[in-house]
């Protein structure tokens, strides 16, 4: 018997929302990875202290690191929002 099963590549409506509704919002929420938390909040103070963006980083490795969700806590924690691609 076939189930009847919804797979599909193509992103649909919430898929987003819940992607993003489990992963922490600011740096203070986010476990782990200490010194790199320690770096990121001292850019983003200068920069807001300079009233200018924060300066390019790159975010980098292998899928499940964090990166999606730090480039999030970033836009958030300098008050813009981070553009889609879809």
């Amino acid at each position: 018997m076939v189930e009847n099963r919804i797979v599909s590549a193509v992103k649909q409506d919430g898929d987003h929302r819940i992607d993003t509704s489990l992963r922490p919002k600011t740096l203070s929420h986010y476990v782990g990875q200490q010194a790199l938390k320690d770096n990121l909040e001292i850019s983003i103070k200068a920069a807001q202290h300079r009233g200018e963006p924060l300066d390019h980083v790159l975010l980098y490795g292998p899928p499940g690191l964090g990166k999606t969700t730090l480039a999030n806590i970033l836009a958030t924690e300098m008050g813009v929002r981070m553009g889609s691609s879809d």
